[in-house]
């Protein structure tokens, strides 16, 4: 069953959209992620495109786990879809960017995952996987927000200066 969070974000789409669909910044905002390489072929800091391929290094409750993303929808500064191909936990977060009636961003999040793929110990926390995911997925959209609001560090890739 998806679950869905909503945030408004007091920036255009357009830079929320920069930051958000750059997914090696993915670490910055999102805690269970620790690294994000780009994988497919073309400059690592070139612009993502459909199809575009990562790699993330998650912290689990009980293991670390590496999944490969891939960018599955792509609407310039409206639509981003991470779906994983690889990895113990299948999921997909679809990012829905509208302008915000008084100005920003109105981020909103359509996630699902499952907790395929987990053995031992961390297959208990399979069955708690979507609630969970869904709790830690709106701190992490909070701190998305924050850094967005704040300006961002301006060494990070995709960022737009206000």
């Amino acid at each position: 069953m998806p679950f869905q969070l909503e945030v408004p974000i007091a920036r255009p789409p357009s830079v929320v959209f920069a930051y958000l669909a750059d997914a090696t910044n993915t670490p910055v905002w999102y805690e269970a992620v620790h690294s994000a390489d780009r994988l497919d072929d073309g400059p690592a800091d070139g612009p993502v495109r459909l199809g575009s391929r990562y790699r993330l290094q998650r912290r689990l409750p009980g293991l670390d786990a590496v999944n490969v993303v891939e960018v599955t929808e792509l609407e310039t500064d409206s639509l981003y879809t991470l779906t994983s191909v690889e990895g113990p936990t299948p999921f997909r977060y679809r990012y829905r960017l509208t302008p915000a009636p008084r100005g920003g961003t109105l981020l909103r999040l359509t996630g699902e995952i499952r907790g395929d793929g987990l053995a031992g110990p961390a297959a208990v926390f399979a069955a708690l996987a979507q609630n969970l995911f869904a709790r830690g997925m709106r701190t992490n959209l909070e701190r998305l927000q924050s850094i967005l609001e704040q300006g961002g560090d301006p060494g990070q890739r995709g960022l737009t200066a206000r």
